[in-house]
């Protein structure tokens, strides 16, 4: 079943090919040539399909227009083919993006984007925007930006790597940077970080305060460096996850980060840098980074928390303030070492993904069957196999090596929600599935989900436009049995 199932197809879709023209109908097989094109002719709940091949690019796509929570707009490859949008035409300029998105409600799915003038993909003030499957590498800037209070969107199982900016000596290209004049609500799932030439995430502020961003079952590696692996110099910093800091050393940026696997970065592996916000790590992984794995040390704004859980520091390196709220880390309980994984060699992290787009399987972090730190956690709402969650980003199953998704799974984002929010399924098997609202007195508000549902990660955008501001509650029961619930913020009045 095709995630955001809200979406209502309407008329016939547009496709685009390298061997088409603008001037034909842009049917199958009387295509367009350009996307920009495309991007003129569709409307709120209708697609486009592009064809696989080379376009070679000079000038931004830029998509200003919007759907609607129930009609969003779809940009995709087409099935079994991989398009890429190939920039060389541009120069280096800060101004000349690959793809620049300031319209809402988008759902873009399965291009390479590369060799933009400046960031290969920036959504600058859209919201409720999904880019899946996407790879953003050797662009001239930060992979994938997002600023101008863009709020809400959903960055899923994408890549961004070797993207390095020469110009301002190697200091501005991160892999994802939800910085700046980012604004809130912003979530990444699945995605990697690797060899780009500053961090792999960097939430640094400029004149946003007090926005959210959260990160789950992402990675980051070898950050600092250029593409063939040397240290281009000072400017590029290297940190996996750099959480916030602004030149102010007083904003907050709220980070939270669930099953994130950080290792081999230049720098830090979690890195707080000045930020005053709230940070919480749930289930974390650091390993070899080369200045510490964790560093949160300095001190929050009145009313902020950090909080980390069930994080694991093979170095034996943390460095966390005495403020934190901590509970069964690695380092509160063990002198951990390589002998307690399977694999402390990254061998695979930067192999092909699945046909799904989602990670591929590895053994590196995964920690050995049987040992001290299998079932040591505590719960913080995850997954977990066993009697009690393992430490770090990979649960193992008591026969060995699994996924972390292998148990019954539900979360919603963004949380605090505006108008929509998206419902994550992961089920250990299919069945009927209800979700219930229910007010904060437990009142039945109404059934959000009725119906037949299959196995797997499942995904439904779930229109909140009726409801009224406050906190509520969802419960999830699959063929009559509850297997998980949740609270929801609507933090708008209708």
């Amino acid at each position: 079943m095709a995630p955001f199932a809200s979406a209502v197809i309407l008329s016939q879709p547009y496709y685009v090919s390298t061997s088409g023209s603008d001037s034909n109908t842009g049917t199958l097989s009387m295509p367009f040539l350009t996307i920009a094109k495309a991007v003129t002719m569709v409307s709120a709940g209708q697609t486009i399909y592009v064809r696989g091949g080379t376009y070679n690019l000079s000038s931004t796509i830029s998509i200003s227009k919007s759907g609607t929570a129930n009609a969003y707009i779809n940009l995709f490859a087409y099935q079994g083919e991989r398009p890429i949008l190939d920039f060389s035409g541009q120069t280096y300029s800060s101004s000349n993006r690959g793809v620049k998105i300031t319209g809402s409600y988008w759902h873009i799915k399965g291009f390479d984007i590369t060799n933009a003038g400046d960031n290969g993909m920036i959504i600058s003030g859209g919201t409720y925007n999904v880019i899946e499957f996407c790879s953003f590498y050797r662009n001239k800037d930060s992979g994938l930006q997002l600023d101008n209070g863009a709020a809400y969107d959903t960055i899923k199982n994408c890549d961004s790597y070797f993207n390095a900016d020469p110009a301002t000596s190697y200091g501005n290209a991160d892999g994802f940077s939800p910085k700046l004049t980012v604004g809130t609500g912003n979530y990444f799932y699945g995605c990697r970080a690797w060899r780009n030439t500053d961090d792999g995430w960097d939430g640094y502020l400029s004149t946003s305060d007090d926005v959210s961003t959260t990160l789950v079952n992402c990675w980051s590696f070898e950050n600092g460096y250029l593409e063939d692996g040397t240290d281009p110099g000072s400017a590029a910093n290297g940190n996996g996850f750099k959480m916030g800091g602004s030149s102010t050393l007083l904003l907050r940026h709220n980070f939270t980060l669930k099953q994130c696997l950080s290792f081999n970065n230049k720098a830090k592996g979690f890195d707080q840098n000045n930020n005053k916000g709230s940070m919480t790590l749930y289930n974390c992984s650091g390993y070899n980074n080369i200045v510490a794995n964790y560093r949160i040390t300095a001190a929050l704004a009145t009313g902020k928390t950090l909080i980390v859980k069930n994080c694991l520091d093979l170095n034996n390196d943390a460095e966390i303030g005495s403020f934190a709220t901590q509970e069964k880390n690695s380092w509160l309980m063990f002198t951990i070492s390589s002998s307690d994984f399977v694999s402390v060699t990254p061998d695979g992290v930067t192999g092909a993904r699945k046909s799904d787009g989602s990670l591929p399987d590895i053994t590196y972090m995964h920690l050995a069957p049987g040992d001290r730190m299998v079932d040591a956690g505590v719960n913080v709402g995850l997954p977990y196999a066993g009697t009690a969650p393992d430490l770090g980003c990979f649960e193992t199953a008591l026969t060995g090596v699994d996924d972390i998704y292998s148990a019954n799974m539900a979360e919603c984002y963004p949380n605090p929600a505006g108008n929509t929010v998206t419902l994550h399924l992961s089920l250990a098997r299919g069945g009927h599935c209800e979700v219930s609202l229910f007010d904060v007195s437990g009142r039945f508000v109404r059934m959000i989900v009725d119906e037949e549902i299959d196995s797997g990660e499942q995904y439904r955008t779930i229109d909140l436009s009726d409801l009224k501001k406050g906190l509520f509650v969802y419960r999830i029961d699959l063929n009559g049995t509850k297997i998980a619930s949740g609270k929801l913020i609507r933090q708008v009045n209708p």
